[in-house]
Order: structure tokens, then sequence, then C-alpha cells
């Protein structure tokens, strides 16, 4: 029963920290990486398409993005789409292509990101506690209908916050990989 709850906590845990890692690889540090227009939607012959199913992104060189459409007609429509996207990005057409310079990071700039980075994993340290309290409301759940006795349930609890000491853990060392990053250039 107490291994169900931990398995349950643990594939959440992991969940949270894909979340943040993949959240941190949006947030910019002053290099090209196709991964910033992830999110980006075009619409595409009137549905919201994401940009990476409707065009080629790639890295021409350590500060441009290469955008090469499938379709010449959708190259107006991505270039919309790039600017309407608060990235910051002002994108140049050279016929079906689309290049993408990335502004060079100020150091008020990098600070803000930080910020929002610090920000991003305080809300991932929340969702992990969140988690252990629910394990922990099940284990106390279970002992309460006498499906595990008060030492399963004290050893489930213990288990249940190595388990959230070692994923916060993760999420200090993922914080600081960032941090390092943003902060150096």
């Amino acid at each position: 029963m107490i291994d169900d709850i931990q398995q349950d906590a643990s594939s959440r845990m992991v969940k949270t920290i894909d979340a943040l890692i993949n959240t941190f690889t949006r947030i910019r540090t002053g290099r090209a990486h196709p991964s910033l227009l992830d999110q980006i939607k075009v619409s595409y012959y009137g549905t919201d398409t994401l940009l990476s199913q409707i065009a080629n992104v790639s890295i021409e060189d350590s500060r441009t993005l290469k955008v090469t459409p499938w379709e010449k007609p959708m190259v107006q429509a991505i270039e919309k789409a790039i600017m309407a996207s608060n990235l910051g990005l002002n994108p140049t057409t050279t016929g079906t292509i689309i290049r993408i310079p990335l502004p060079p990071l100020t150091e008020e700039r990098r600070r803000d990101l930080v910020k929002l980075v610090r920000n991003e994993a305080e809300n991932g340290r929340i969702s992990i506690r969140n988690i252990r309290r629910d394990a922990n409301s099940e284990i106390k759940e279970s002992l309460k209908e006498k499906i595990i006795s008060k030492d399963e349930a004290h050893a489930g609890e213990e288990k249940t916050q190595k388990l959230t000491d070692q994923f916060i853990q993760k999420i200090e060392k993922q914080l600081e990989i960032k941090e390092a990053d943003l902060l150096s250039m």
C-alpha cells in the first residue's frame, strides 16, 4: 500500500521536474535555440498550429534562428506570429527564409530573467510539497481505515519526506545551472 503511494508521488514529482526543465528551456539565455519558438502558434488555414509543425526551425549561428516554412504562402503568417509572441524578436524575411536575430541580453534583462527562473523554481518546490502533502494524506487515510499500522504510517511519511528532499535538491540543481547560464556571457 505504502509502496503504491510512494510510486505515485515519485512519478508525479518526476513530471514536475520535467515541466520545470521545459519551462527553463523556454527562458532564453541570449543564445539561439529552436525550443525558443516551440510555443508559437501560427494561423494555418484557419487553425492555430504550432510553428514546428509547419516549418523547419534551425540555428544559423549562435545568435540567429532560421525558420524555413514548408509552404511559401505561410511566410507572412509565421512572421506575424513571431512578432506577436511577446518574445521581443524581430524577424527578417528573404524569400522563403525567415531569420530571427536574437538581441544580446542586457544586465538588467539578465537580472529579470534570474528572478523569473527563481520564481519558476519556487513554483516547482511548491508543487513537490503539495505532492508530499497528498501522499501523506493518503497514508493517514490508510491508517484511519486500519489498512496499515502506525509504524508503517510513520515509516511511509519518512520515506515521503526523503523523496521530497531528493526532488527539491534536483530543483535546486536545475536552478543553479540555469542561473549560471543566464549570468554567463
